[in-house]
C-alpha cells in the first residue's frame, strides 16, 4: 500500500542523514539482488544474540519449577533463575545460553534438559538494523531471520512526504574488503509502485539512509 501525507522531519534529522551518507565508504551505489521471498517470521532466527532487555522464558524438562516464564535480561546482562544466580546471558545464542544453564544445574540434578525461547528482543547494537533520515520514524530495530527492506520500512512507518525514496543507500560492512560498502535502494518503486524487484534483503548492523528532496 503506498504511503502518502507523512508529516516531514525535523531539519536535524536530515543533515544527520545526509552527513552519515557523505562518509558512507565505498560502493559506488552497487545494487543489491532482491530478495526471493518476504518473510512471515516473526521471532529472531537460530544465530540470534541474547541482548539486554530481552524476555526469555527458560524450561527445565520434568522441573518446571528450575525455570522462569517471561524473565527479562537485566541491564547488567545477566539472569537468575532457581538454582542458578547470576547467570551472564548477553552475547550469548539461546542455545548458548540452554548449554551454560544446563552445566550449572547438572550439579543438582541429573542430565538436565534446558530450552531457552526469546520472547521479546531488543538485540545487541550489532543486531540491530538503523533507518534514518526522511522516513515518519527514524528508529533502531531487532534483526529478525529473513528479514527484507520492506519489513524495516514498515517498522518505521514509510517514507515521509519529502523522501527521495529512490535515492536511498544501504550502508553494510563488508568482511571481506574489512570496510563499509554502499548499495543502491529503490524505496520510492517499492512503496509507491509496489515492485517487488527492489526488495532486498538485510543483514544485522545494516544502516538504510534516505535522503530528502532538493526541491
Amino acid at each position: 500500500m503506498p504511503y502518502t501525507r507523512f508529516a516531514p522531519l525535523l531539519a536535524g534529522t536530515a543533515v544527520a542523514a545526509l552527513s552519515l551518507s557523505g562518509c558512507a565508504g565505498t560502493g559506488g551505489g552497487r545494487e543489491l539482488p532482491p530478495a526471493a521471498f518476504v518473510s512471515m517470521q516473526e521471532g529472531p532466527g537460530e544465530e540470534y544474540v541474547i541482548g539486554p532487555l530481552d524476555e526469555l522464558t527458560i524450561h527445565v524438562w520434568r522441573n518446571p519449577e528450575l525455570g522462569a516464564q517471561a524473565i527479562q535480561v537485566r541491564p547488567d546482562g545477566r539472569i537468575t533463575i532457581p538454582l542458578v544466580s547470576d547467570m551472564p546471558a548477553v552475547g550469548k545464542t539461546p542455545t548458548m545460553l540452554e548449554q551454560d544453564i544446563r552445566l550449572q544445574l547438572s550439579q543438582f540434578i541429573q542430565e538436565p534438559i534446558v530450552s531457552v525461547i526469546v520472547n521479546k528482543f531488543a538485540g545487541t547494537f550489532s543486531q540491530q538494523v538503523r533507518i534514518i533520515g526522511a522516513t515518519e520514524k527514524p528508529a533502531s530495530i531487532p534483526f529478525r531471520a529473513n528479514m527484507t527492506v520492506l519489513d524495516a520500512m514498515i517498522a518505521v512507518g514509510g517514507l515521509s512526504e519529502f523522501a527521495a525514496g529512490n535515492r536511498a543507500k544501504l550502508i553494510r560492512f563488508d568482511k571481506r574488503v574489512g570496510r563499509q560498502a554502499e548499495y543502491a535502494l529503490r524505496l520510492g518503486d517499492l512503496l509507491k509502485k509496489g515492485e517487488s524487484s527492489a526488495n532486498v534483503m538485510l543483514m544485522p548492523g545494516d544502516v538504510i539512509i534516505i535522503p530528502e528532496s532538493m526541491f
